[in-house]
C-alpha cells in the first residue's frame, strides 16, 4: 500500500495543475494562438479585394462568328483586354461594358489605372470613368462602347455596331448589361 501510495504521489507531483509553469504556458499558448488568429483574419480582411480584381487581364475571345465574340462574365469588378480585337471588357458595380481598345481622341490605346480607377490615355492623358464617361483631358467624347449582349455566363460583343457619344446618344447609353 505505501508503494501504491507512493506513485499516487508521484503521479499527483508530476501534474501540473495550478503551478505556475503551467499556468505560464498556458497563458503563452492562448495568447499566441489569439495573435495568429487575429493576424490570420487581419490578413484576409485587408486584402484589397476590390483593387486586385480590377488589375487588367488579358483575354481572347471564342469566335461567333466573322463580327461576334464571346467572352466569360467576370466574376468580380475588373478590366479584361482582347488585345487582338482592341475589346475591353469593364464590369464596374454591376454593369459590363465593351469598349473599343482606342482613345476617342487620337486612337491611342487606352490603359486601366487600378489605384485610380479610371482608365487613361498616355498620349494626351485623357481620363474615363470605368462606365468610360469622359473626364477630363484633349478628347471631346466619351469612350466608343460596342454593342453587347448576354448568353449563359458569356457575353457577346458585335464588333460591327460600335457607337460614338455624340453620334449615337442613345444606342451608347444602352450599349451595357445589367448583371
Amino acid at each position: 500500500m505505501d508503494r501504491t501510495r507512493d506513485l499516487r504521489g508521484a503521479a499527483d507531483a508530476d501534474r501540473c495543475d495550478g503551478c505556475a509553469v503551467a499556468e505560464v504556458g498556458r497563458r503563452r499558448f492562448l495568447r499566441d494562438a489569439a495573435v495568429m488568429a487575429a493576424a490570420a483574419l487581419a490578413a484576409v480582411s485587408a486584402a484589397p479585394v476590390a483593387a486586385a480584381a480590377l488589375e487588367p487581364r488579358f483575354v481572347k475571345g471564342l469566335r461567333l462568328t466573322d463580327q461576334t465574340k464571346s467572352y466569360p462574365i467576370p466574376a468580380a469588378d475588373g478590366v479584361s483586354i482582347d488585345d487582338d480585337q482592341s475589346v475591353i471588357i469593364a464590369r464596374w458595380h454591376g454593369e459590363l461594358f465593351a469598349f473599343s481598345l482606342a482613345c476617342p481622341h487620337q486612337n491611342t490605346a487606352l490603359r486601366w489605372e487600378s489605384d485610380d480607377q479610371e482608365f487613361r490615355c498616355p498620349k494626351h492623358h485623357s481620363t474615363y470613368t470605368p462606365e468610360g464617361v469622359f473626364i477630363e483631358g484633349r478628347a471631346t467624347r466619351s469612350m466608343d462602347r460596342f454593342a453587347v449582349s448576354r448568353d449563359a455566363g458569356n457575353v457577346v460583343v458585335d464588333l460591327d455596331r460600335l457607337y460614338r457619344e455624340d453620334d449615337d446618344p442613345d444606342l451608347w447609353k444602352a450599349a451595357f448589361l445589367k448583371l
